[in-house]
Formats: structure tokens, sequence, C-alpha cells
């Protein structure tokens, strides 16, 4: 059988549609914006070097799918609404972004499954990371950083609060699909999008954070876990979207959020 190349605007435009549908589905109340979607070379050296960048339990491409070309990279930006809703002083988050931490999650699942179907209809491999699921407890790592791969795919540049900021902020979230698509990839921006690094302005993101887990130069991890696991608790309802990698147990009470340093920072919504 034969099949059509497929386009990464046919692919876009798949995942915006989707988007779209879902946000009008019976019970989601989080609205989302138009996604960013980047197409990064799964063999490109800054890829391949994470495991040294980010920790060697970081997984590769090649990990996941042994002919892996393309990893899709998609944000999906949350509204200034919801941002303002998380204005608060406090370091418990609102309700409302709790909710949409836990709807963008569950709208990961079903379109990445959707996705796998669509592209595999097309003649395209594609697969989720299972160690998208996962992080080290100690070191407080990813073993799959959406965000890193997204840099590669010229999503956007990382802040002095280590979100990545796209053309359009960094007020949203990150997934991705691993592919052995045949197109053109991305490459990483040259444009720097942090005011602070860019001229050494701002540090709005650093003033934000309510319990200084973030400074010029430096993050304190285990800081800002403690925030998150406070939320957890504030927020039972909510599940774990990682698993411990020494239990394979999910490795939070609840909803571990936070946000302050992103919703009302000047990167959080551009109009680029």
């Amino acid at each position: 059988m034969s099949y059509a190349p497929v386009s990464k605007e046919q692919i876009t435009a798949e995942i915006t549609r989707f988007v779209a549908d879902y946000a009008q589905r019976k019970g989601v109340r989080t609205a989302w914006g138009a996604p960013l979607v980047g197409y990064a070379d799964a063999r490109h050296p800054y890829i391949q070097n994470l495991p040294r960048l980010i920790g060697p339990t970081h997984a590769l491409p090649q990990d996941v799918m042994p002919d892996a070309r393309i990893v899709i990279c998609y944000y999906l930006p949350f509204t200034r609404a919801l941002a303002r809703s998380n204005a608060t002083g406090t370091h418990i988050a609102s309700p409302e972004w709790a909710q949409a931490y836990e709807e963008t999650n569950a709208l990961f699942g079903v379109l990445n499954d959707h996705l796998i179907e669509w592209l595999t209809s097309c003649g395209v491999s594609a697969a989720v990371a299972p160690q998208a699921r996962t992080f080290d407890t100690d070191l407080l790592v990813s073993d799959w950083s959406f965000r890193h791969f997204a840099y590669a795919a010229g999503l956007g540049t990382f802040g002095l609060n280590n979100m990545l900021i796209t053309r359009k902020g960094c007020c949203g979230r990150y997934n991705t699909l691993v592919t052995n698509l045949s197109v053109e990839p991305d490459q990483p921006l040259d444009e720097e999008l942090c005011l602070y690094k860019k001229n050494g302005t701002c540090m709005v993101c650093v003033r934000n954070c309510p319990v200084g887990a973030l400074d010029v130069g430096s993050y304190d991890r285990h800081r800002c876990r403690e925030v998150l696991l406070e939320n957890a608790a504030a927020y039972p309802e909510g599940g774990s979207t990682y698993v411990d990698e020494s239990t394979g147990k999910g490795n939070s009470p609840g909803t571990d959020v936070c946000g302050k340093c992103v919703t009302q920072s000047p990167c959080a919504f551009l109009d680029k």
C-alpha cells in the first residue's frame, strides 16, 4: 500500500483542530489558545546531548523508536484570564490553575493517542515516550524534558525562570510525540526571548516566586518541589502526572502545581 506524504502543515492543522474540538467537550472548562508546533531533528546534537545536559537517565528519541527522525513538539497557550486567576501573592495556586493542569494532562493523552492513530493511517510510525511520565525524585530532573525538545524544535528560548518562552509567551504547557516522519526539521531560535538574558532587565519572575526558589544563576529545585507538594495537598482530588522511578507509583498526592513565576511575568504572553 502506498501513502501520500504527510506535511508539517497538515499535522499542525490536525493538532489545532483537535484542541479546538476538545475544548468544546462537555465538562471541559479550560480554554487554550492556538497551538504552536515545532519539528525537532531526533538526531540533532543538542538532543543527543540531553543525558549529559539534564541527567544520565534522560532518554533519547532512539530509545523510544529505533528509526526516530522527528520529534513533534507542541505548545498549548493558556488564556490571560486563567493567568489572572493565579495572580495572588500566596504560594497556593488558584483552583482554576489546578484544574487547567489536570485538564491539559487529560487532553495530552487523548491528543497523542489520536495523532498516533492518524499518523499510522498515513503510513507514519509514532509513539509517546514512556519516560515522559517519570523523573528522578532525588535530583528532581525529568527523564524526558518536553521543554528541551521544544527548544530543539525552534519553539522558544529558556528564560530566567527555566521556562521555555515561545513567541506566544510561556504561560502554557508542552508535549511531544516521537515519529519517523520524513520532513524538514525546524532549528533552534537565534533570537533571545528572555528580557533578562537579552538586555539585563526584568527579573519579574524572580520577584514573583513566593518562596525565593529563583535567583539569577540559581534555582532551588527542592524548595520549589516543597511548594508543589503543598499545592498537591491543597488539591488532593487531582492525579499525579509523574511516576517515581524507584517505586513505579505516582509521586504526588494531588495536583502539584504553582505557576507564580510564570503567570504575571512580561514573558507570560507575547504577540510575536
